[in-house]
C-alpha cells in the first residue's frame, strides 16, 4: 500500500533505505560509529530480502535498511511491504524517475491479495509516495494488474460470458467510454464461429465491443481470447489439463486491463476492445469433430480439434477488428500449451506481421522488465492447416510446432498490411513470488503499456 502523503510524513514515519551489495561498502562510509557498529553486529549484508532496523538512542527503531536486487526492477522492491514490520516508511533519499516508479509498483504490487472468498491478511507496510514517481502510470499499473489478475482467478461459476462482458461495460462506463454486446445465436448470426464455440453452454455466447477516444485518433483495437471455462469439448481435456481452465479468458482479462491502463492514462488514440466471451461445454449441440463452421471472413474451417477452440472465436474477432484497417492490432490469448513447452509458463510468446514492431514491443518489454519473446510466422508451416473438404483446418496436419501454426491460423484472418501483434500467454503463476502470487498474471502489461505510451505520447506532465 502507498499512501498520499507528503514526503515528510510524520514522526511515526521511519526512513528506509534501499542498497544493493554493491552499494553497501559506500554508503557505510558515510554512516556514525554506531550504525556502522550495528550493522557489523547484525551481518548485514545488503543481500535482496535482507532486512536491518537501526535503533535510535532510545531504543526505538530509527532507521530501516534493506538488500534489494536490480534497483530499476519492480520486484525488487515487491517483497517489501511484507518484509518489514507493519508501519508507515518514507524513503530517506528520493529516487529520480524510472527508479522511483519502479519502488511505487514494485510495492503496490507487492501487497496484492485476492479477496473475493477468503478475506486477506492486510498485513502490509505502507510506504509514502516517492516524490518523482508517476503517480498517475502507477496507479493505473496497478489497477489494471489487480483487475487482470482478479478476472483470471474468479472461477467460472462466478465469472460466465455474461460476467466477463459486464466486466468490460463496467469499464468503459468508468472512463467514458462506449459498449455494443452482441449475445446468442440471433445477434451473433455474422460471427458463426463464435458461436459455434460457445451454442453448447447454457450460458450464451457474447461479444463485446469497446470503443473509445476521438475518432480521429490513431486506431488501436485490443482483442482477447474470452474462454470462461474449456472443457476442452466433445475433444475433452484430461483432468491435469482442465483443472486450470477457469484461466482461458487470460487474454480477455489482459486485453481489459491494458484498455484501462489507456483509458486511465488518456493515450491520444481511438480505442477498441473486442471481447468474444464463450464457455467450451459439452451437450447435444457441441460442435464436433470433422464438422466444418462458417466464419465472418467467409472462409470455412474444418474441427481437426473441438479443443483448439481460442482460434476460432478469435478469427471472427479478429476478422471484424481487421475491416476499419487499424494502425495498430494487438490480439492476447491462452492459446496453446506449445508455447509453454517452448518458453515456459513465464515467458509470453509473441508473433508480429511486421519485425520492427516486434523489436518495439521487445524493447518495451525490456525496459519494463516485462519479457517476452519472439516467435517466428514461418510460412512454409502454413500448409498444415490444409483440408480436403474446407477453406482450412483449425488444426496442424503435424505434432509439432502448435504455437506457429496457432498464429498461422489468425493471421488467415487479417489483411497482410495491418501491423498485429499476437501474444500466446500462459496468464497464471504457478510459483509465488514477491508481487507475484500463485493465480492469474497480467504478464506483458507493461510492455504494452511502456509501447503504447511511447508510440501515442498523451502530453501528460
Amino acid at each position: 500500500m502507498l499512501e498520499y502523503l507528503t514526503p515528510k510524513g510524520s514522526k511515526s514515519t521511519l526512513p528506509l533505505v534501499t542498497l544493493t551489495a554493491r552499494e553497501l561498502p559506500a554508503w557505510k562510509k558515510q554512516q556514525t560509529e554506531k550504525v556502522k557498529r550495528w550493522l557489523q553486529s547484525v551481518s548485514f549484508q545488503a543481500r535482496p530480502g535482507e532486512r536491518c532496523l537501526i535503533p535510535g538512542n532510545d531504543g526505538a527503531a530509527a532507521l530501516a535498511v534493506v538488500g534489494i536486487g536490480n534497483p530499476a526492477e519492480p520486484w525488487s522492491y515487491a517483497a517489501l511491504p511484507a518484509l518489514l514490520p507493519k508501519q508507515r516508511y518514507r524513503l530517506a533519499v528520493e529516487p529520480e524517475s524510472p527508479f522511483a516508479d519502479a519502488v511505487a509498483l514494485g510495492w503496490a504490487l507487492g501487497t496484492y491479495e485476492f479477496t473475493r472468498y477468503k478475506a486477506g491478511s492486510g498485513s502490509f507496510a505502507t510506504l509514502v509516495w516517492p516524490q518523482h514517481a508517476d503517480q498517475t502510470r502507477v496507479n493505473a499499473l496497478v489497477e489494471g494488474t489487480g483487475l487482470c489478475r482478479d478476472l483470471i482467478n474468479t472461477p467460472a461459476e462466478d465469472l460466465g460470458p455474461h460476467e466477463l462482458v459486464d466486466a468490460g461495460v463496467t469499464l468503459a462506463k468508468r472512463h467514458g467510454g462506449k459498449t455494443k454486446v452482441l449475445r446468442g445465436e440471433k445477434e451473433l448470426k455474422e460471427f458463426p464461429a463464435i458461436y459455434a464455440v460457445g451454442r453448447a453452454s447454457s450460458r450464451a455466447p457474447e461479444l463485446l465491443d469497446l470503443s473509445w477516444g476521438d475518432a480521429k485518433n490513431p486506431k488501436v483495437t485490443l482483442v482477447g481470447k474470452g474462454v470462461v471455462f474449456d472443457t476442452g469439448g466433445l475433444n475433452i481435456k484430461a483432468t491435469a489439463y482442465m483443472k486450470l481452465m477457469k484461466k482461458d479468458m487470460g487474454g480477455a482479462a489482459l486485453v481489459l486491463a491494458l484498455s484501462h491502463v489507456i483509458m486511465a492514462l488518456g493515450l491520444p488514440v481511438r480505442l477498441r476492445t473486442l471481447v468474444p466471451a464463450v464457455e467450451n461445454s459439452i451437450s447435444g449441440n457441441a460442435m464436433r469433430p470433422l464438422d466444418v463452421i462458417n466464419t465472418r471472413k467467409g472462409l470455412t474451417v474444418e474441427i481437426g480439434n473441438t479443443d483448439a477452440e481460442g482460434r476460432l472465436i478469435l478469427c471472427d474477432a479478429l476478422a471484424l477488428a481487421d475491416e476499419e484497417q487499424p494502425d495498430l492490432l494487438i490480439d492476447a490469448a491462452t492459446l496453446t500449451g506449445a508455447a509453454r513447452v517452448a518458453l515456459g509458463t513465464g515467458l509470453p510468446a509473441l508473433f508480429a506481421s511486421q519485425t520492427a514492431l516486434a523489436r518495439e514491443l521487445l524493447d518495451a518489454g525490456e525496459r519494463s522488465f516485462d519479457p517476452l519473446w519472439h516467435m517466428p510466422l514461418h510460412e512454409p508451416y502454413d500448409k498444415q492447416l490444409d483440408s480436403k473438404v474446407a477453406d482450412l483446418n483449425n488444426i496442424s496436419s503435424s505434432e509439432y510446432g502448435g504455437a506457429i501454426i496457432a498464429a498461422l491460423f489468425l493471421k488467415r484472418f487479417i489483411a497482410p498490411t495491418t501491423p498485429w501483434l499476437h501474444i500466446d500467454t500462459m496468464g497464471w503463476n504457478l510459483e509465488s513470488q514477491p508481487g507475484r502470487p500463485v493465480g492469474g498474471e497480467a504478464f506483458a502489461l507493461r510492455a504494452l503499456t511502456e509501447m503504447l505510451v511511447r508510440r501515442y505520447p498523451s502530453g501528460r506532465t
